[in-house]
C-alpha cells in the first residue's frame, strides 16, 4: 500500500508539471516548439531611417513589452526570415544590457533611445555567448535582427527608427 506522503508528493509534482505546461503554452507571439525551434510571428512594421529621414529598410517585427516576453526574446529561435525581427519595449529609458544565452542565431542588437535614435549597435553577436552587451547610453527600445542586417542596409548609430 502506498503511503499518504508518497501520494501527496505525486499529486503536488503533477500539479506543478501541469502549471509549468500551461505557462509555456500561454507565451504570446510564438508557435509551439518544433525541431526547427520557436517561430516568432511579426505583428507590425519598423523602418530604419537615414540621417535625412528617408527609409533605408523595413523590418517585420514581433513586439515584446512584458518582462516574461523580454526575458525569452529570440532564445531558442533557430531561423528567421531576413526581414523579420523583434522590438523590445521597456517601461523607462535607462542603460540596458542583453546577452546571447540560449540564442542560436547570430543577431544584430540595436539600442534605441526615447527620441528613436539608435545609440548602440552590436553586429553579428556570438550565439550562446554569456558576454554582456551593454547599451552604454540610456535606451528604451531594443531591436534584434538577423546578424548582418545592419551592415546589409548600412544602418548606423545616430540613425532613427519609425514604427
Amino acid at each position: 500500500m502506498l503511503s499518504s506522503k508518497y501520494i501527496r508528493l505525486c499529486l503536488v509534482t503533477g500539479l506543478l508539471a501541469t502549471i509549468g505546461c500551461q505557462q509555456k503554452a500561454e507565451q504570446p507571439n510564438t508557435k509551439p516548439d518544433s525541431p526547427k525551434g520557436r517561430v516568432v510571428e511579426p505583428v507590425q512594421s519598423l523602418q530604419f531611417l537615414n540621417t535625412e529621414g528617408v527609409p533605408v529598410s523595413t523590418l517585420q517585427i514581433a513586439i515584446v513589452d512584458e518582462p516574461t516576453e523580454r526575458n525569452q526574446g529570440l532564445m531558442d529561435v533557430n531561423s528567421m526570415p531576413m526581414d523579420h525581427g523583434m522590438l523590445f519595449i521597456f517601461e523607462r529609458e535607462e542603460p540596458l544590457s542583453f546577452w546571447m544565452a540560449n540564442t542560436p542565431l547570430p543577431l544584430d542588437i540595436m539600442y534605441i533611445n526615447s527620441d528613436s535614435v539608435i545609440v548602440r549597435i552590436y553586429s553579428n553577436t556570438t550565439p550562446f555567448s554569456e558576454k554582456s552587451l551593454p547599451s552604454q547610453d540610456p535606451a528604451i527600445f531594443v531591436v534584434e535582427t538577423n546578424g548582418g542586417y545592419a551592415t546589409q542596409f548600412d544602418i548606423r548609430e545616430g540613425m532613427r527608427v519609425r514604427f
